[in-house]
């Protein structure tokens, strides 16, 4: 029967300091520490509560939360290769988007998938698998660049209202609530209509009506990071507000803004195709994926009703894509999260 010193606190016998102090040379029981090392497992941290002990970095994590999503690498995989269609497929299937007499001279207008153009040509004799590569092109450029301006300001804007906080925020979050409560593609079409429409007005004006929610959610992020003690005592460091604001509140909502701008990604491109398709698009020979579908809807009447497809499948495809991909990541960040 073990004695009472050689039970620990919980009354449990062979405790690890009576078998270090009865071990001997030659002895088959190790020293307390060699038990204790090979009772830890490979990362050194015991489990608590019988929980299973996660190993590897952070990044290997959210890859491996992101690739257990099948939707979400099917759409990372539509995304980038509809990138290299738009913007280096034109390399090697050259067609002329540019000039619409020169069209016309060497083809003809509303014609069927055929040699030379494996989709046909439109009204004004253009290549239609050109043109989706040239009108993709543009709406990825205006749905990432206004995606990463809106997400940008409503960052900033929403971290310093809700860092600031009292009347700051009340008067920054007042000015949101009037722009949110006007219908977003009446405030677009409006924008389209005062303005010449350019690419970089388009980029501009869907920016415009896109911070807004960024700029609540990161607000929101804020209000519980400012009390944090890390927060605090950088404060208590003399600290300045601006260095505060960027170097600890925006950095910590890092996933939130990355599922964000995901998203803002595709609303870009839906919204750019709405102007398309209302007429409030690229002026020709300037095209996008909504004017296309403007002047293939219109085709459709004729009895060309087919070139409806090709345009509209690339929008939902792209767009259905942004969004498998933002919610993958959305998982995948929980991780993070979950150790912060």
């Amino acid at each position: 029967m073990p004695s009472n010193r050689d039970r620990d606190a919980s009354g449990s016998p062979w405790s690890g300091r009576a078998l270090a102090e009865e071990a001997v040379p030659g002895s088959a029981i190790p020293p307390s520490s060699s038990l204790v090392a090979d009772a830890l497992p490979p990362d050194g941290v015991m489990p608590l509560g019988g929980e299973a002990v996660s190993t590897g970095s952070l990044l290997r994590q959210i890859v491996s939360v992101f690739a257990e999503n099948k939707l979400a690498v099917i759409g990372l995989v539509v995304i980038v290769g509809m990138v290299l269609f738009c913007f280096v497929g034109p390399f090697f299937y050259h067609t002329d988007q540019f000039n619409a007499q020169a069209a016309l001279q060497n083809s003809t207008q509303n014609t069927g998938p055929a040699k030379g153009h494996p989709l046909g040509t439109d009204s004004s004799g253009f290549d239609i698998l050109g043109r989706i590569m040239y009108g993709g092109r543009n709406s990825l450029i205006v749905g990432f660049a206004a995606a990463f301006a809106a997400t940008l300001w409503g960052v900033l804007y929403g971290a310093v209202s809700g860092f600031f906080g009292g009347w700051v925020d009340a008067v920054m979050m007042r000015s949101v609530d009037v722009l949110l409560s006007i219908p977003q593609l009446f405030l677009l079409i409006v924008l389209a209509v005062i303005f010449k429409t350019s690419l970089g007005l388009l980029i501009i004006v869907i920016a415009f009506v896109s911070w807004l929610v960024p700029a609540r959610l990161i607000r929101g992020e804020t209000l519980t990071l400012r009390v944090r003690e890390y927060v605090q005592a950088v404060k208590v460091m003399g600290g300045s507000r601006a260095r505060i604001v960027l170097r600890h509140i925006i950095p910590n909502t890092v996933g939130t803004i990355v599922v964000n701008a995901t998203f803002q990604v595709a609303d870009a491109i839906l919204l750019i195709a709405y102007l398309g398709f209302l007429g409030l698009g690229l002026p020709a020979p300037q095209t996008d994926w909504g004017s296309m579908l403007n002047t293939v809807v219109s085709d459709a009447g004729n009895g060309y009703w087919w070139k409806i497809y090709p345009v509209g499948a690339a929008i939902v495809l792209v767009v259905v894509a942004f969004n498998f991909v933002g919610d993958a990541l959305r998982d995948a960040l929980e991780v993070r999260l979950q150790r912060r």
